[in-house]
């Protein structure tokens, strides 16, 4: 009897540990206590006759479902970029490290496709140096950025951020320059970034 009892305990637990596996791995889409990881790349290149640009920005970040709706995110960011107007001139090197923390409300969450609506901060500081002299700006900023997410697979998705709703504010490098504070609704299709994302 004891060996029956032992023998079924042991069948129910393994059906239950398969039926937990098949669960975790067929989840396309978000549920609470989801962790991913999520990121952004932008380069760019241009010439106008001896005048030329180039640059990127990468943007890694990860977030955590605190309910089945609701997830809080954190990012950073890194750019980078050279510019040249030509004619002899140095070349205008811009780098550039900043954070951002905030939350995001989904719509449907545990579907392939969802759509949400978040809150940001964000601190970046920028050096500008011609190779002269340098200086460095530093900018606040509060977003509202719309979202969009289809998964194409169980665990990638694919994403996009329009801006939003936005203010910003920057010291323009300080030393007693006046601030800068301005406010934007990215109405311009071009603001929107595409990323993906990693769910764990």
């Amino acid at each position: 009897m004891k060996k029956i009892i032992l023998t079924v305990a042991a069948v129910f637990a393994m059906s239950f540990a398969n039926a937990q596996d098949k669960k975790e791995k067929s989840g396309e889409g978000f549920s609470n206590g989801d962790v991913y990881l999520t990121g952004t790349a932008a380069f760019n290149s241009s010439k106008t006759g001896d005048a030329k640009d180039n640059g990127f920005t990468l943007s890694p970040g990860a977030g955590y479902f605190v309910s089945d709706n609701i997830a809080i995110e954190g990012m950073l960011k890194f750019t980078s970029g050279t510019s040249n107007a030509g004619g002899g001139a140095n070349d205008l090197k811009t780098t550039g490290f900043g954070i951002a923390a905030g939350a995001k409300y989904f719509w449907t969450p545990a579907s392939k496709f969802s759509l949400s609506v978040g809150a940001r901060l964000s601190y970046m500081s920028t050096k500008v140096d011609n190779g002269v002299a340098d200086a460095t700006t530093k900018e606040i900023g509060f977003n509202v950025p719309l979202g969009l997410h289809y998964f194409v697979a169980d665990n990638f998705a694919i994403t996009s951020e329009w801006g939003g709703l936005g203010y910003s504010s920057n010291d323009n490098g300080g030393n007693g320059a006046d601030k800068t504070n301005g406010f934007n609704l990215g109405v311009n299709l071009s603001s929107i970034s595409f990323g993906l994302l990693y769910k764990l």
